[in-house]
């Protein structure tokens, strides 16, 4: 396998439209019905935190960042993480991930959540939220609901309903 010359930069305004259809061929059109995707619904995502990578000029990953309310506390939402399928197993994922994360704790955030595969996010640092601790507004797999905390006790402060952070 050759080595990729991978870009991650922040997410620019002319990326949306190739992001779009990135997350269609991703997952799909009930990707809207999801109960992270409702979260993230009229709210915007933050730019300074999101990022997409880019092989050349094509555009192969994606991974956003969306302000909520947890609690009486704020914290962010992650998602989606898209890796355009030709090139997964390559490690864009991963360092889409890690540059948020970053960027997020650089940032003075606390605390940030998703909906997705403990074994995948574990080397992050998330892990799942205990059980009635935090709740999402609609079904979710309460194995597949996890947060990182990116300052100590953030988890522990938040406690209550997810929604989307009114503006």
């Amino acid at each position: 396998m050759t080595e990729l010359s991978l870009i991650i930069r922040n997410e620019q305004p002319i990326d949306c439209e190739a992001i779009e259809r990135l997350h269609e061929r991703a997952f799909g059109p009930g990707r809207f019905a999801r109960t992270a995707s409702r979260l993230r619904e009229g709210v915007p995502h933050l730019r300074e935190l999101s990022f997409t990578a880019l092989v050349g000029t094509l555009l192969v990953g994606s991974v956003r960042l969306t302000p909520v309310q947890a609690g009486h506390e704020r914290a962010l939402m992650l998602g989606p993480l898209t890796v355009e399928p030709a090139f997964e197993g390559r490690g864009i994922g991963a360092a889409l991930m890690q540059r948020s994360l970053d960027a997020a704790r650089e940032k003075g955030h606390d605390l940030v959540l998703l909906v997705g595969d403990e074994p995948y996010y574990r080397r992050f640092g998330f892990k799942r939220v205990p059980f009635g601790h935090l709740l999402l507004p609609g079904p979710v797999n309460p194995d597949r609901f996890l947060a990182v905390e990116l300052a100590e006790g953030a988890l522990a402060r938040t406690k209550g309903g997810v929604s989307p952070l009114s503006t």
